[in-house]
């Protein structure tokens, strides 16, 4: 019986148009749930849109609407990407859905109810950008609260609080005893420093007065919910939690797709906390798999510079398969990857174009001209053992969550095959009737290290995967032990050769 892989990613805010990042985001998870679904586990991916808090309240009042309209406009825009990007989710988290506000207000009336959250005043500063009250510690070096807090306010006001520093010594037990709770390992180190300074509680409250657009407190209908505190348990909610026990038991715990500018402390500290608060044992706890961001001429993408990437326009002009695999070859996970035009082209045609396309199309009208088609089988050993250690690495490397490995792995089979055209020289070959049995196995190796090369390529590139199939005539249902050789039967008749991957030209061509 295959195991459940539950995959989530940070659901995004509503307040903005998707971009790039988040483009890389969600086709990571993609790719990873796709490669579970490829092993035969049992696999959910959820993923959606977080549309409370005060960013929206302000942008749907700078429009001149309602928050629940703007939520609404700005969700389809997400959707809509989603789609065009073959985004295979299989639940959809909007934390405006009554399912959720029960489960969170359930989650806030036990916690009340456990002593865990207490009513208190503060006087301090607020950053309106990250919803999110500020200490001395997140000040700089000159003392000020830098650039990524956006607008500082001071405040006064009274706010319920969760007992956060109660559960600093647990969260530091639980890393010490849980390596690889975090990957890269890298991460797991920061959070651990970072939760070494944790000092003081949660204000898991705003007052109405300044926000209304959230969710109502339990206990005090003068106060909604913090937008983290609110967003966070998305993860739960949506997988059944305190409304289907038999599902949210099969489901839990997840591995969180997340960037690293919300792994602390939102995800690392707060969502560990809470969630040891309402009682899970550390073997519940969920893993994070933290990436990087998608830079643009070195610097995060920003509307105030101007340097937002619309994935739209890059999968309207390139193509939706050399987005996906231009993020997944060049960003490695874990560390920020530098968006160009440029070098996304130049990627798309050396290995998609030039190396597996034109594999495909040379091996498909050699097999027209020499055999009409037919192959027989008899192959290279040594061509199929590579092909045999290429599977092993790939799956070894997608284990580890490491996409960027595992299509370096998979391109060294296609660059392999490429050599070995040359290296056999089929076009000699067929001069020579003495050489039929040479060209035939020449023919079967080529065609059968496509048909694998398209297995280990659906994840990543599932369209691209199709048409490969579809061209050599082999079966569309695939599963990851079908990359065993020798799929291809004797005497089977391949398709007719298309252009699967078309160079793009570039004006300086």
């Amino acid at each position: 019986m295959s195991k459940t892989f539950y995959i989530t990613t940070a659901i995004d805010y509503t307040n903005a148009a998707p971009h790039i990042g988040h483009a890389y985001e969600k086709i990571l998870a993609d790719v990873l749930v796709r490669y579970h679904r490829l092993k035969g586990d049992s696999s959910y991916f959820l993923t959606g849109v977080d549309q409370h808090g005060q960013k929206v309240q302000q942008a749907a009042a700078k429009e001149g609407i309602s928050p629940e309209e703007f939520v609404t406009k700005t969700t389809a825009k997400f959707i809509d990407l989603w789609e065009k990007l073959e985004i295979s989710y299989d639940g959809w988290a909007a934390t405006t859905d009554p399912l959720h506000k029960t489960c969170v207000q359930k989650i806030l009336q036990d916690l009340y109810d456990r002593g865990d959250i207490y009513k208190a005043k503060y006087r301090g500063f607020y950053s309106v950008r990250q919803e999110q009250f500020l200490t001395d510690k997140e000040r700089g070096e000159d003392g000020n609260f830098g650039p990524e807090w956006g607008e500082v306010v001071e405040l006064e006001e009274e706010n319920w609080y969760f007992r956060l520093g109660n559960y600093r010594d647990w969260l530091l037990q639980f890393l010490d005893s849980h390596p690889g709770c975090v990957q890269p390992a890298f991460r797991q180190t920061e959070l651990r420093n970072a939760a070494e300074r944790l000092s003081g509680d949660l204000s898991i409250s705003r007052p109405k007065s300044r926000l209304a657009w959230g969710i109502e407190l339990p206990f005090d209908t003068s106060c909604v919910t913090y937008v983290w505190f609110d967003a966070l348990v998305n993860y739960i909610s949506f997988a059944g939690y305190l409304s289907d026990d038999a599902k949210f038991r099969q489901l839990w715990p997840a591995l969180h797709v997340i960037g690293k500018d919300i792994i602390i402390p939102a995800h690392g500290i707060y969502w560990l906390a809470m969630l040891k608060a309402m009682g899970f044992a550390d073997e519940d706890m969920p893993r994070f798999l933290v990436h990087g961001y998608v830079l643009v001429d070195g610097e995060k993408m920003s509307k105030s510079i101007g340097n937002i990437r619309d994935p739209h326009t890059f999968a309207d002009t390139f193509g939706v398969e050399s987005l996906r695999y231009f993020l997944m070859r060049d960003c490695v996970v874990g560390q920020d990857m530098d968006f160009t035009d440029q070098r996304l082209v130049q990627r798309y045609n050396v290995d998609l174009a030039n190396s597996l396309g034109n594999l495909l199309n040379r091996t498909l009208n050699m097999a027209k001209r020499y055999r009409q088609g037919k192959l027989v089988r008899s192959e290279s050993a040594e061509i199929s053992a590579f092909a045999a250690q290429t599977v092993k690495d790939y799956t070894a490397a997608l284990d580890q969550n490491l996409v960027h490995q595992a299509l370096e792995i998979t391109w060294g089979l296609a660059t392999r095959c490429n050599a070995f055209v040359e290296e056999s020289a089929p076009w000699k070959l067929a001069k020579d009737p003495e050489k039929a049995q040479e060209l035939d196995a020449v023919l079967y190796t080529l065609a059968e290290s496509l048909r694998i090369l398209a297995i280990l390529i659906a994840p990543a590139l599932p369209r691209a995967s199709r048409g490969i199939l579809d061209q050599l005539a082999a079966p569309g249902e695939i599963t990851l032990a079908d990359t065993a050789w020798g799929g291809l039967p004797d005497g089977h008749v391949l398709g007719e050769p298309q252009v699967l991957f078309p160079r793009i030209e570039t004006a300086a061509e």
